[in-house]
């Protein structure tokens, strides 16, 4: 992972403080994973860690013959063998890089990591042809966009005024403006999204919803299909009654039994991931229109009892987004 010379910047120097202290992750899956708030602070992140039913993530989820990890889509097998892995697009992962690290597994052996290392990994993994930027969401230096498609992907959430933070106002811009595509996480609230939890609102998912290029993601209890359906996990925010978020709103199972990582933080980015290896294929498509691909191709099929309510537009589909020829 690199950090990115600024390029074109999209944010004037951010005043973005924290205003309290980072607290630990949770070490362990609490008895009601519908609990959030790993990081107890005015800016918060959407994933914790677990502990995996296998003995150990490598050893539950070896690599396949096709390059792919038992939590992987097969769809990414089919892509990467037609050489559509994410090359030429850039996706920028803002998050918490200095906090409590935590045991998980990707496939890749047991490591420590902490929560935004593990948020880009599996960007990273999802589209290994990408270029990956990792900033620190309390850092105040100004993030930019680079040459070519632009993800950004935002796995937390910011409890004060979105005026108060110029760097997520900018990246709110970007996502209206369509000049990047954003995927954020919906929470681990069990709430819908949008609506206040404890009182308070996240300023960043009001600020995003109904931006024409930015795509709230909801966790599934595992990758589904028409044979074996998945449910929205217990933990996950969903859809609600806000029409404008239905027409964005994303699921994508995560497979927290054989990696030990829970919450809408590791959903968010394997979606920027789909979003990348589109980019790779149709090379002249914009932010919006490979936004509006990833949520018209979802599917219902795959999904228990599926409602829009609960849905949205359905779970990610790598296949059926990257079978036409061309986009518009």
């Amino acid at each position: 992972m690199k950090n990115n010379p600024d390029r074109k910047s999209i944010v004037h120097k951010t005043q973005l403080f924290p205003v309290g202290l980072v607290a630990s992750f949770f070490m362990c899956l609490l008895t009601a994973p519908s609990f959030a708030g790993d990081l107890d602070a005015r800016v918060s992140g959407n994933g914790r860690a677990g502990t995996p039913t296998t003995e150990s993530s490598s050893a539950g989820c070896p690599q396949n013959a096709d390059g792919t990890f038992c939590w992987m889509s097969p769809d990414f097998g089919e892509a990467w063998a037609s050489g559509y892995t994410g090359s030429g697009v850039s996706v920028t992962v803002i998050d918490d890089f200095t906090g409590q690290p935590f045991d998980a597994g990707l496939g890749r052996g047991r490591q420590t990591q902490r929560h935004g290392d593990w948020v880009a990994e599996i960007a990273g993994m999802v589209a290994p042809g990408a270029n990956i930027f990792k900033y620190g969401y309390l850092e105040r230096s100004s993030i930019g966009l680079q040459d070519g498609l632009n993800i950004i992907n935002a796995s937390y959430h910011i409890i004060e005024p979105l005026s108060q933070h110029p760097r997520e106002q900018a990246i709110v811009d970007a996502a209206w403006a369509g000049t990047a595509i954003v995927t954020k996480s919906a929470g681990n609230r069990s709430n819908e999204v949008g609506r206040p939890h404890e009182g308070h609102f996240d300023g960043l998912t009001l600020g995003l919803i109904g931006a024409p290029s930015a795509i709230f993601v909801g966790a599934l209890d595992h990758n589904g299909t028409p044979g074996n359906k998945t449910r929205l996990a217990r933990y996950s925010s969903y859809r609600g009654s806000n029409p404008e978020v239905r027409n964005q709103f994303l699921t994508l199972g995560v497979e927290a039994d054989k990696t030990g990582l829970y919450g809408t933080s590791h959903a968010a980015p394997v979606v920027a991931g789909y979003a990348a290896i589109l980019g790779s294929k149709f090379t002249s498509a914009t932010p919006t229109q490979i936004t509006n691909q990833l949520l018209d191709t979802a599917r219902t099929d795959t999904l228990v009892d599926y409602n829009p309510a609960t849905y949205g537009r359905g779970e990610t589909s790598l296949s059926r987004a990257l079978a036409p020829v061309s986009i518009h």
